[in-house]
């Protein structure tokens, strides 16, 4: 365990904030640690380094069971949310022992969705576990949470909440930049010329593509690795255009879906229409899957330059399916080439919308999930100390700019 003196009340210039993510591949939480200063209408993003370890064999397994459409007790629910939360607490004292010298000041914390009520194209409530009492508990930090319910009250999606820091992000871009991230679910934040973004949950990223490595080999296999099996494999018609009439693909911008309508049991009810088909195909079926979904929410928008992070950006047979389906005309980088590591790209995010919070400014952005309005997003559980906030910003920052931290600089001081 972590201990930390008695901060005083962060101050708006600087601060160091880990994010904690874990996507609805549900096999892991990243943790990445920033340094965050404002400068005006700008906001400097330093990345200090990114951790991660995978849920224990038997978290994961009852994780997948509860999620759907397996079943589950209100039982099962209070142990992962107590044993997600200690996860999630563990990981963050090692990223602020590891990655901060033990001078983190906040951790944002998204947690892990196991339900979104979407229906109709209308999203009713959201689910994440992992209580962050833990966290604050083992770090002696304040913890900011709940991101998304706040959004959904105010009649938004309360997803893809990337799209403010995404804006940020794309800004000065020239032509139509896009930003990318494939996990689990792709989604995608679109700056369009005049300045106005648009976000939305493209479809399928990673889900099905795990969901059928581990049906199509009896569990040995949890992924597709590499892409190595799909690149054995071709494309097969039939099961791509069954797969292409989901409706949910034809609704309007802004709109958001999960492991709730793509799960194993929708992959299955898929294969079962077609008949046999070998491992391969089916994988090289389910890759093109996410890219022709990707390319079809994005190619309305006239998109030139795309983005791209998560861990779908580690799959180069996926990554070429994508490249072919933009077309040639679509530059395709890894949020790496702005200094972002896509494997952390969405922490890094949630630490940003976490330092936003803290400082009394809106994480949110109507246009991308259709709220009515900006709202400042999540709840904060005090640390070991009583919780002091620093005075609001009255500013909102337009623009994110990610800075390389110096060679060998010391890190800040804490509030002490």
């Amino acid at each position: 365990m972590t201990h930390h003196a008695a901060p005083p009340a962060p101050q708006a210039a600087q601060t160091t904030v880990i994010g904690l993510m874990s996507g609805t591949s549900c096999d892991a939480v990243d943790a990445a640690a920033a340094r965050i200063t404002r400068d005006g209408s700008e906001l400097r993003l330093t990345p200090l380094g990114m951790v991660s370890e995978p849920y224990d064999d038997e978290l994961r397994h009852a994780l997948a069971a509860a999620l759907p459409p397996g079943r589950t007790t209100l039982a099962d629910v209070c142990r992962l949310d107590t044993r997600i939360g200690q996860s999630f607490a563990r990981l963050a004292a090692r990223a602020d022992r590891e990655l901060c010298a033990g001078r983190a000041e906040l951790i944002a914390s998204h947690g892990q969705t196991v339900f979104h009520w979407a229906d109709g194209g209308l999203v009713h409530g959201t689910l994440q576990l992992g209580e962050p009492a833990w966290i604050a508990e083992a770090t002696g930090l304040p913890v900011v949470s709940g991101f998304r319910t706040r959004d959904i009250a105010a009649g938004g999606q309360g997803a893809p909440l990337v799209g403010l820091i995404d804006r940020m992000l794309l800004r000065g871009h020239p032509g139509v930049p896009a930003a990318l991230n494939v996990g689990g679910i792709a989604n995608a934040t679109v700056l369009t010329p005049d300045g106005t973004p648009a976000a939305f949950d493209s479809g399928p990223g990673n889900a099905l593509l795990d969901a059928a490595a581990r049906h199509l080999t009896a569990g040995r296999l949890d992924r597709d690795t590499d892409g190595r099996l799909a690149a054995r494999g071709t494309v097969h018609r039939p099961l791509l255009d069954r797969l292409l009439a989901e409706p949910y693909y034809v609704l309007p911008a802004p709109k958001t879906t999960g492991r709730e309508l793509f799960h194993s049991g929708y992959l299955r009810t898929a294969l079962d229409a077609v008949g046999p088909l070998s491992t391969p195909d089916v994988l090289a079926t389910l890759t093109r899957l996410t890219a022709r979904t990707v390319a079809d929410a994005l190619r309305p928008f006239g998109v030139t330059e795309v983005l791209a992070s998560g861990g779908g950006t580690r799959n180069p047979v996926l990554m070429t399916a994508l490249r072919q389906e933009l077309g040639a005309a679509v530059r395709l980088r890894t949020s790496d080439a702005v200094g972002l590591p896509s494997a952390a790209k969405e922490a890094y995010a949630f630490a940003v919308l976490g330092y936003l919070t803290l400082h009394g400014l809106p994480g949110t952005v109507p246009q991308c999930t259709g709220a009515a309005g900006p709202r400042v997003l999540g709840s904060l559980t005090p640390g070991r100390t009583p919780l002091r906030l620093p005075p609001p910003l009255t500013q909102a920052p337009r623009t994110l700019t990610v800075t390389p931290p110096p060679a060998a600089s010391p890190a800040p001081a804490p509030w002490r």
